[in-house]
């Protein structure tokens, strides 16, 4: 029997990269999945097909996270749709990179409504109809550990989401819903690849300092969320697993 059978599972931002990955994993590994969108229908569309195509269920929910009723529209969609809800990947996010003169308001609170505001939306909107044995997943980035230039505001989100999922597996430990992150490092998706991130000199700066020699795929990430969703990683909570080949 598939680990996760039965589940019941929300990932916001999984019209492409990674997120598309988790939602595709989650449901290879039976949970039936709400495939959240902000903006490209047609692109939880086309991950819903391709899950229904393979055997698993699947339904595209629009909504933008850091809008508090479409946050609470995002989790609705999942009872509505499956009648439950046992796991939760906050996943949509945003980046720009940046030296402190560039900084902006507008940029600051884009990525800190998305990020943080929106993850903590869902993420309450969520705790009213987990029940013990949930699972909630926090996407964050390997950014906290390297710190690298010009990402004060980005890598500041992710400081804020590595410290929520420890104030809140402590704060829902008592109803044995379980919260741990997964901090990805440089993964080649459609916003990598756009950016020019993907074949760059700065890419093979990063793959000789990666000991396994390579940029991550979005499955490299999605594997560890399927664990953590799953009760095989039933003893942890409160923990940051780092996904980046070493670096």
């Amino acid at each position: 029997m598939s680990k996760l059978s039965g589940k019941v599972a929300v990932v916001t931002g999984a019209s492409k990269g990674i997120g598309a990955a988790i939602a595709k994993s989650l449901a290879a590994e039976g949970a039936s999945v709400v495939v959240n969108y902000a903006s490209s229908k047609a692109g939880a569309d086309g991950v819903v097909d391709a899950i229904s195509k393979a055997g698993g269920k699947a339904v595209a929910v629009g909504g933008d996270v850091s809008k508090a009723a479409e946050a609470v529209g995002i989790i609705d969609g999942a009872i509505k749709a499956f009648g439950r809800l046992d796991i939760l990947v906050n996943n949509s996010g945003v980046y720009e990179f940046g030296a402190i003169e560039a900084i902006t308001a507008e940029n600051f609170h884009r990525m800190f409504d998305i990020n943080v505001l929106g993850l903590l939306l869902v993420t309450q909107a969520a705790v009213k109809h987990l029940g013990e044995g949930g699972s909630i997943i926090n996407i964050s980035s390997a950014v906290t550990r390297l710190n690298p230039p010009a990402s004060a505001v980005y890598t500041g989100t992710k400081g804020a989401v590595d410290s929520i999922t420890k104030v809140l597996a402590k704060e829902l430990g008592a109803k044995k819903i379980r919260v741990n992150a997964v901090n990805p490092g440089i993964v080649e998706t459609e916003g990598t690849k756009a950016g020019g991130f993907v074949g760059s000199d700065f890419e093979k700066v990063l793959i000789s300092q990666t000991p396994l020699g390579r940029t991550g795929q979005p499955k490299d990430i999605a594997d560890v969320v399927a664990f953590l969703a799953s009760d095989a990683s039933g003893w942890m909570t409160g923990e940051l697993l780092v996904a980046s080949g070493g670096l």
